[in-house]
């Protein structure tokens, strides 16, 4: 991965390099993610984990970080004699891109305050180096 934005940007990225990116998801994230896209019903732990070959236990921690960056929803299915279970499905597409360009515009304004900051220190140091100059 590159380090810098400007090496990013030199990059060649699919869209899928936007779950890294944004959201900081792992290779196995995005596994567990194409599995539950791919299913056509809601899937279980155990069923995402035999779909990327992992442990039950490694693929809860994935699924976790997918649901705390609401890629996918958790719903609970009730026994009729009682007890349940939960299964993992994704979230709609739309509203995830949706979620993205919110994080981007949040960023790309952090941004353009941290750049104004940025000229605003510098050019009044310029200034006090020219008066001191003069």
């Amino acid at each position: 991965m590159a380090n810098s934005m400007a090496e990013q940007l030199q990059q060649d990225m699919e869209c899928e390099g936007l779950l890294e990116c944004i959201h900081g998801l792992k290779q196995l994230d995005k596994d567990c993610f194409r599995v539950m896209v791919e299913s056509d019903e809601p899937l279980t732990i155990d069923e995402v984990a035999e779909g990327v070959d992992r442990e039950r236990s490694t693929a809860y921690r994935s699924i976790q970080r997918l649901l705390q960056s609401g890629f996918i929803q958790k719903e609970q299915i009730n026994y009729d004699q009682g007890g349940y279970y939960h299964v993992y499905y994704p979230t709609d597409p739309s509203q995830i891109a949706d979620d993205m360009q919110r994080k981007l515009n949040d960023w790309y304004a952090k941004m353009g305050q941290l750049i104004q900051e940025f000229e605003d220190k510098y050019e009044s140091v310029d200034e006090s180096a020219a008066v001191a100059e003069t």
